[in-house]
């Protein structure tokens, strides 16, 4: 059955050229329009789509408020579409605060090396966010902010991203293989953890967690451009205890920072023992599709750590991270994947778990209480 799809957007131009490019996929159908966003919350109500298509700056309702309006009425499965400006990663944090489940940059020759895989990356995102609306219920409570608060100008880094409940994800849940509550008592350096769709969330859910004085340096790879990466990691730090930070070449890892990898660049370790440091860099490989990479970045923690890891797959669409888990599995690092049941999009990690290198599957809500466990915190 197609994916029926709501596209709203106050220009006709996009209008057309996002429904040309969807409507080329035979899994999709557009069913209709909206120029608004109040037209958008009445035709959401009215058509019942799969997936809605949000513009965020609108007249008459902006899309953030519009996805409010949804999500607290007909919840729906909504990809957001921005400026790659600071402005619009401000206002795409806001979305998925609101309740969108992902984004994509508004320009399409940003998201990809050429058209074609702009659309088929388009496509592939509708199709699989559509079929979330039968899938399970996401709850992301909200994290408190832990540091003082922000000045106007930073203000809009600063606002945790917090997931209402979607009650379009109403299938029974696949129970969790995760049934061990004891630490293994193994001996690690580093914690490094790989997501893309949903991944904003699931990272606030864990890292709001992590005390101070957490014993590790952990990385963060985050499929996300390379606009919107300042931004999160500034607010990530403002509602962590732990620090946080874009990575920037030549950083040496620390105890108690997580180090986001920058949006369209790739992060790797570097050195040995006490001399580690992180290189950042861009990627112009045509054939590497992820920047940053999880696999990438996982390869280069094997090397430089062989088996003294923790590596966790988070929700994400693809397989990136299956052969940098793999390489790590091989060193003898410890992997964890995130549970079908609390992810958004279960794909990295089905892809790590399918080929048999998950040690466990984990609940996302879990996980931050396991990880303070399994280095000796509790």
């Amino acid at each position: 059955m197609a994916v029926k799809v709501l596209v709203v957007d106050d220009s006709s131009f996009f209008r057309r050229r996002v429904s040309e490019i969807l409507e080329q996929d035979s899994g999709i159908e557009v069913i209709g329009f909206a120029v608004n966003g109040r037209e958008a919350v009445d035709k959401t109500a009215q058509l019942r789509p799969d997936v809605i298509t949000m513009d965020v700056e609108m007249p008459v309702l902006d899309g953030i408020s519009a996805v409010k309006e949804i999500m607290a009425s007909n919840p729906t499965p909504i990809l957001m579409f921005s400026s790659l400006t600071r402005a619009g990663a401000s206002a795409t944090l806001d979305a998925l605060d609101a309740g969108a489940m992902d984004f994509l940059p508004k320009k399409f020759e940003d998201i990809a090396r050429n058209n074609d895989d702009a659309i088929k990356l388009l496509q592939n995102k509708v199709k699989e966010i559509g079929r979330q609306r039968n899938g399970r219920i996401i709850r992301a409570p909200a994290a408190p902010s832990l540091k003082p608060a922000p000045s106007t100008s930073e203000r809009f880094a600063h606002k945790p991203i917090v997931q209402p409940d979607r009650s379009f994800k109403s299938a029974s849940p696949t129970p969790s293989s995760s049934t061990s509550t004891r630490a293994s008592g193994k001996q690690y350096q580093l914690i490094a953890i790989g997501t893309s769709t949903g991944g904003p969330v699931a990272l606030q859910t864990i890292l709001t967690q992590l005390p101070a004085n957490f014993p590790h340096p952990i990385l963060l790879i985050q499929h996300m451009p390379a606009a919107f990466t300042p931004a999160f990691a500034t607010r990530l730090d403002s509602l962590c205890k732990i620090k946080v930070k874009e990575a920037q070449q030549g950083d040496r890892l620390q105890p108690g920072c997580a180090y986001l990898a920058p949006g369209g660049q790739q992060m790797m370790v570097e050195g040995r023992g006490s001399n580690r440091t992180l290189r950042v860099f861009e990627d112009k490989n045509e054939r590497v599709s992820y920047k940053p990479s999880v696999d990438i970045t996982f390869a280069s923690v094997a090397k430089a750590y062989q088996g003294d890891v923790l590596a966790i797959i988070l929700t994400g669409m693809g397989a990136d991270g299956r052969d940098g888990a793999r390489m790590l599995k091989q060193t003898g690092a410890t992997i964890w994947a995130q549970d079908e049941k609390s992810c958004v999009v279960y794909g990295m990690p089905q892809a790590v778990a399918s080929a048999g290198l998950a040690n466990e599957n984990i609940g996302l809500h879990d996980v931050a209480a396991r990880l303070k466990r399994e280095v000796g915190f509790g």
